[in-house]
């Protein structure tokens, strides 16, 4: 029943973010405008380097097992350091981003991407300096704990990325 729910849920959310963004000019992987709803609340500031905003769209994680979200970052907008006891999915939505594990090399992400990110694995994720970005984020096993932030990823780190 549980592998239903988590189908169905996938399912639904891969619809919402497919119809939830006006994307124009998808040349290279660059936007000209994402349009943000006045559903969408800014990032906070703690936790968020740059503008970026999030709608909740799933938040009853006791009857669904899962939390979903919807992220825009602007370009050169990024989370901090952090990690997720319970584990999170990625699903790119739109744009061009990265993602990065402690101690590992940044990955690229463009629209389609899944990132499966493993429960207590420290990683950032956000829009390269001149894309738009935008993801799904599902918290799974929400019952965990919640999400642990630490510190921004610095702009010397940021711009200095091996890709």
């Amino acid at each position: 029943m549980k592998k239903e729910i988590i189908t169905i849920t996938f399912a639904v959310v891969t619809a919402l973010a497919i119809n939830s963004l006006n994307a124009q000019d998808m040349s290279n992987g660059k936007l000209d405008k994402i349009e943000v709803t006045e559903d969408m609340q800014p990032v906070n500031p703690d936790w968020f380097t740059g503008t970026g905003w999030l709608e909740m769209l799933v938040t009853d994680t006791d009857t669904f097992g899962v939390s979903v979200g919807n992220v825009i970052f602007k370009p050169g907008c990024r989370n901090h350091w952090h990690k997720h006891p319970g584990g999170q999915l990625l699903i790119v939505t739109d744009g061009m981003g990265y993602y990065q594990e402690r101690g590992k090399p940044v990955q690229v992400l463009h629209k389609g991407d899944v990132v499966a990110i493993y429960p207590g694995v420290e990683h950032w994720h956000g829009a390269t300096p001149d894309s738009w970005f935008a993801h799904m984020a599902l918290g799974t096993n929400p019952e965990a704990a919640p999400t642990e932030w630490m510190e921004p990823v610095s702009d010397d780190v940021y711009f200095n990325l091996d890709k």
